[in-house]
């Protein structure tokens, strides 16, 4: 499913105009974006938790040359469903 195709189902979901469900989707976007950025966690419950993992600095083998290369730490956005979500998909 699109952005395009989500923001129809939401609005007629909501029963509003498509440029209100997407000022509503593209404000949910930002302000989890904004959150992320702070490295806070984001939990909706029943739905699930956006947060924000850190992967060390490792060294590591590129699979065609066998050359040796070092890879910086960086931060990883995550989402964990949460049990209702699980239940409802299963």
């Amino acid at each position: 499913m699109t952005k395009t195709e989500f923001v129809a189902k939401l609005a007629d979901k909501l029963e509003v105009p498509k440029t209100k469900a997407a000022d509503f989707l593209n404000g949910f976007i930002e302000v989890v974006t904004d959150c992320l950025k702070e490295n806070q966690k984001i939990q909706i419950t029943g739905f699930g938790t956006f947060k924000v993992n850190t992967r060390n600095a490792r060294t590591g083998k590129v699979p065609n040359s066998k050359e040796v290369r070092k890879f910086p730490a960086r931060s990883i956005p995550v989402f964990k469903a949460g049990k209702q979500l699980k239940d409802a998909v299963n």
